[in-house]
């Protein structure tokens, strides 16, 4: 287990492993937004760390963030809970304008993780 912190929202016990997008919306109980369905095409999951940002993110990830030219930001989606983490949630539905939150992410990351430093 590890430990989510969501600034505003309080500390949660997470099982290892589990992709940030879905402990943000199970454990949490966050309106996290995630329009693709958590296949890092949208960046609608986004994050910002506050403490414990992980080293490593997957080539999906840095290839959607650089063509969007986001910087500062992580998506939730790309990232499992292996370690204690601090976030700040700043992609919420409440107030997006959306019909929902987006179709819900499968258990493992997708596309297949491939890693790279961030």
């Amino acid at each position: 287990m590890s430990k989510l912190t969501v600034e505003g929202a309080g500390t949660f016990e997470v099982p290892a492993g589990k992709r940030l997008v879905l402990a943000l919306v199970d454990e949490a109980g966050i309106d996290q937004l995630h329009a693709c369905g958590g296949r890092a095409a949208c960046t609608t999951c986004r994050v910002e760390f506050v403490a414990g940002e992980p080293d490593l993110m997957t080539e999906a990830e840095k290839t959607v963030l650089a063509a969007k030219g986001l910087t500062g930001v992580r998506l939730s989606c790309q990232i499992t809970c292996d370690a204690d983490v601090t976030v700040r949630c700043v992609s919420r539905f409440a107030g997006s304008g959306r019909k929902n939150s987006g179709p819900r992410p499968a258990d493992a990351i997708e596309p297949p993780p491939v890693w790279r430093a961030k």
